[in-house]
């Protein structure tokens, strides 16, 4: 199956992979789009300068010093004065905020080949046209356009084209930029042939390199993969989309235009619902901006699955044992006990004088009245209802019936009590989500909480868990799922009711911000401000910021889908209720274990709605030799893996060697060994075992090496890869030999496999 590299000599040498070889090529494409770039920026300058100018001017007007009667040529000046600095501000802040960012794609057209109706190129330089997309309108001193708005019509083809439809479209370009400086470029080619005065880099010049193939059934997979492609992407919007695949089908980018696409097409449907964006890391979330930036906007919600949650953000892993127990739906069982029971530390025992009788309500009845409110209400939205509640059962403990007065006038005092409402602030609290989690890392109480779902091991782990994220201050990926459900349990925190002012306030003057001004804090008021969002203590952290009612969109996209648990699910249905889907996934893939249990809950998400599949099977990522490598150790555990064709050779054998005694060695010998057969990033996936002896590896000037956990490189694409410890990678993944694989097909031209022993599922 694998060699080492000395067996690639008896080979015929292949030719140069045009991803790697050409890498001046690269830079070259960066600084032509630097200069355009940069005038866009110079006009951008200008139109500062224009802005400041307009507002200054309409400063100096309408400045009188007697009062204004209406039909004065005055006041016609102070409204003239009034919209200039109004469109002035309007134009200054666009341009402000724009500026990140602002130009972000590139469209070279052929206006032959629109008018011949084709897909073909006519290769007539005088044809062609250039149209640079981005988030501003920007036009130069001869009201050319330099960057046209994405939402304009001439910016549509950027969205709408691909390469069944290109819409004289030759080359769509991606420009990666920080602030005003191009960093990377990105290509997809729209038609089979591309001109040869058209330069192509990226996963565009793959396939480029792919159709110039003297081999006919090349091009003819090229021309099955595009098709089946477009399908997916301008599949209706209406109901269930999944794409389906192996490893290195273009599954992700798919369904990535697919959004671009819907946004597009029906964009008011699309941009005033939302669209929401999963994936499985915050690597990804930053690695779909890099390929379609465009995804940004506002009406694009893009999120990993640690935060979902509003206030949360974690890429922390569980055990797998662990991850396993918070994922299933048993553990709502034991959420909903917890929402329901006993705040900790709460009063067992009410004593009080009101009304001139003496009132004692016990732990029996005080859990009773609980229950009984808890059975219809929100625990957050029932203090009215508890305290309610908690007034009758004070009545009836004194035993007296038939007198109404009586009873009105003491259900009167109970109401403005103040051993009553001292009483209700501390058994009734206003409660989040997550402090329902942190009273679980008590074993005892989760023990009782669990009964008839947990055994003792279970709860020993859970509690363990929930006692380490009281430790470092951070909740797990798992565990959002699980505040999820209990905010939906619970219901949103309340604001306390503000307190009765006196006569002599006015209450006009609360909101100064109506009158355009700033309020003023003292320097304390500024420091708890900061507190609230910056905790200095573990606890604090996890508590920070405030979890609200869950946002709803017109349409979501889940990426990596096989790795949801069924908790997950539910946690993104809930956002989805009125929502149309798309879903990526591949089941061999899958950390998650219980495929059956998962696809209950993925159901119960969509709910009856249509639904339609379009499967992948070609994979032009990897190299044949890397995933016929990775193939076939799947196979071993995963007979029915969906197993997509590999198109493209390098004549370069996976190179498998030993960790040996010195790791950091024998990673840094592979990785310079790379180094040198590469243009590209290349990544080290670890197991946990020795990410902190590798880290350093890291550290190259230009970036170039980067120091993965397996999880992490879900969804995610390298030069070349070197494999640490294939066997511990199986042993502590959830999903274990499942996730060993996704390692394995992270490469698109050399890999390297490091081995301690034979390579065996967890």
């Amino acid at each position: 199956m694998a060699v080492s590299s000395s067996s690639s000599q008896t080979r015929p040498a292949a030719p140069p992979d045009p991803l790697t070889a050409v890498p001046d090529v690269v830079a070259e494409q960066i600084a032509v789009e630097q200069d355009h770039v940069d005038r866009v920026m110079a006009e951008l300058e200008k139109a500062g300068r224009r802005a400041d100018v307009v507002q200054a001017e309409g400063l100096a007007r309408g400045q009188f010093g007697r009062t204004v009667e209406v039909g004065d040529a005055e006041g016609a000046g102070l409204f003239e004065r009034d919209a200039l600095m109004y469109h002035a501000a309007k134009r200054r802040s666009m341009l402000d905020t724009e500026h990140e960012g602002l130009v972000f794609g590139r469209l070279d057209i052929d206006h032959g080949m629109l008018r011949q109706g084709g897909n073909g190129a006519t290769s007539r330089p005088e044809d062609r046209e250039v149209r640079y997309i981005g988030r501003l309108g920007v036009r130069d001193d001869d009201y050319e356009p330099l960057v046209i708005d994405w939402r304009a019509p001439a910016a549509s083809p950027f969205y709408r084209a691909t390469p069944v439809e290109p819409m004289g479209v030759l080359r769509r370009r991606v420009l990666r930029s920080r602030g005003s400086t191009v960093i990377g470029v990105e290509d997809d080619l729209m038609v089979p042939e591309v001109p040869d005065d058209i330069v192509v880099v990226g996963d565009g010049a793959l396939m480029a390199a792919l159709t110039r193939s003297r081999s006919g059934r090349m091009r003819d997979i090229v021309a099955t993969i595009q098709a089946h492609q477009d399908e997916a992407i301008r599949a209706t919007a209406r109901g269930v989309t999944e794409i389906s695949g192996g490893p290195g089908t273009g599954k992700t980018v798919v369904a990535l235009h697919r959004a671009a696409y819907l946004l597009y097409s029906e964009r008011r449907r699309f941009e005033s619902g939302g669209i929401l964006v999963i994936g499985p890391s915050g690597a990804y979330t930053a690695y779909i901006e890099r390929v379609l930036p465009s995804l940004g906007e506002e009406s694009v919600t893009l999120r990993a699955v640690g935060e979902v949650v509003d206030a949360v953000d974690t890429e922390r892993l569980d055990p797998p044992e662990v991850a396993r127990i918070k994922g299933s739906t048993r553990i709502r069982t034991v959420l909903g006990k917890a929402a329901r029971g006993r705040v900790p530390e709460a009063p067992t025992e009410f004593r009080a004088f009101v009304a001139g009788r003496a009132v004692r309500l016990e732990a029996p009845t005080l859990d009773r009245v609980r229950s009984q409110v808890l059975r219809q209400h929100q625990r957050n939205l029932a203090t009215a209802a508890a305290r309610a509640a908690l007034g009758e059962a004070a009545w009836s403990s004194l035993g007296i019936t038939g007198d109404r007065d009586a009873k009105a006038e003491f259900l009167d005092r109970w109401e403005d009590h103040l051993d009553v409402e001292a009483f209700m602030a501390v058994w009734w609290p206003q409660v989040d989500p997550r402090e329902v989690l942190t009273w679980l890392a008590d074993p005892d109480l989760l023990r009782r909480h669990g009964r008839g779902v947990l055994d003792d091991h279970a709860v020993d782990l859970l509690a363990a868990s929930f006692a380490t994220a009281l430790g470092v201050g951070t909740w797990s990926v798992a565990d959002v799922a699980l505040i999820d459900d209990l905010s939906a349990k619970v219901g949103p925190v309340q604001d306390a009711p503000r307190e009765e002012r006196g006569f002599y306030e006015i209450e006009e003057l609360d909101d100064l911000s109506q009158y355009g001004v700033t309020e003023v804090q003292p320097v304390s008021a500024i420091r708890e401000t900061r507190a609230e969002v910056v905790a200095e203590d573990p606890r604090g952290r996890l508590l920070a910021g405030r979890i609200g009612k869950p946002d709803e969109y017109a349409h979501i996209l889940v990426d990596e889908a096989q790795d949801l648990s069924p908790m997950q699910w539910r946690m993104i249905g809930r956002r989805g209720r009125h929502a149309s889907w798309t879903v990526v996934g591949d089941a061999a893939q899958a950390s998650w274990t219980d495929a059956e249990e998962a696809r209950a809950a993925r159901d119960e998400a969509f709910g009856t709605q249509q639904r339609r599949t379009f499967h992948m099977a070609t994979n032009y990522r990897n190299a044949r030799e890397i995933f016929d490598y990775a193939a076939a150790i799947i196979r071993r555990e995963v007979p029915d893996a969906d197993i997509p064709e590999a198109v493209r050779d390098t004549g370069h054998d996976v190179v498998e060697g030993s960790l040996g005694r010195d790791a950091r060695s024998s990673v840094r010998g592979a990785v310079d060994a790379l180094l040198e057969q590469v243009a590209g990033a290349i990544a080290v996936v670890t197991p946990h075992r020795y990410a902190a002896e590798l880290a350093p590896l890291a550290g190259s000037p230009d970036g170039r090496v980067q120091v993965v956990d397996p999880m992490s490189t879900k969804g995610l694409e390298y030069d070349a890869v070197v494999v640490v410890d294939p066997r511990e990678i199986a042993r502590e993944s959830p999903g274990g030999i499942r996730v060993l694989y996704v390692a394995l097909t992270r490469a698109a031209h050399r890999m390297t496999v490091l081995s301690g022993g034979p390579i065996r599922a967890r």
